[in-house]
C-alpha cells in the first residue's frame, strides 16, 4: 500500500516529504562541505542525513500519534539547529539568538519522545 491510497494520513505524507527533503539537502550539503570554507556545513549535512531515515520510517509505517508528534519535534529541532549552522556559514550571522541550542534541545527531546512512544499503547 502506498501513502497515496491513504488520504487521511497527511501527517505521514509530510514526514515522508521531510525525509526526502532532508536526504536531498544532506547529500547536497555534503558535496558543498567537500569544498573549502563552510565549517558548519558538514555538521548540518550529517544531521540531515542521519535524521532523514527516521522521518521516512515513521511516515511509511503509518505510526500512531505519539510517534508522529515525536518526529515533528525532531523536525523542528533539525530545522532550527541546521538552519542556524547554515546561516552562520552562508549569511555570516545566526538564524536568531539561541536557535542552535533550542534546536539541539528539541532534537534531544524528540529522541526521548520516540523512546517514550514505545511505552505508550496506541489507541485504535
Amino acid at each position: 500500500m502506498s501513502l497515496a491510497e491513504h488520504p487521511a494520513k497527511s501527517g505521514s505524507r509530510i514526514l515522508v516529504l521531510a525525509g526526502g527533503l532532508c536526504g536531498a539537502a544532506g547529500v547536497a550539503l555534503s558535496a558543498a562541505a567537500a569544498h573549502p570554507g563552510g565549517a558548519f556545513v558538514g555538521t548540518a549535512a550529517s544531521f540531515l542525513l542521519m535524521h532523514a531515515p527516521v522521518f521516512l520510517a515513521v511516515g511509511l509505517i503509518g505510526a500512531g500519534r505519539p510517534l508522529r508528534i515525536a518526529s515533528l519535534l525532531l523536525l523542528v529541532g533539525l530545522v532550527l539547529f541546521c538552519g542556524d549552522l547554515l546561516a552562520r556559514d552562508f549569511l555570516g550571522s545566526r538564524l536568531f539568538p539561541m536557535s542552535a541550542p533550542i534546536g539541539g534541545t528539541l532534537l534531544i527531546a524528540g529522541w526521548l519522545a520516540i523512546a517514550g512512544s514505545a511505552l505508550i499503547q496506541n489507541r485504535p
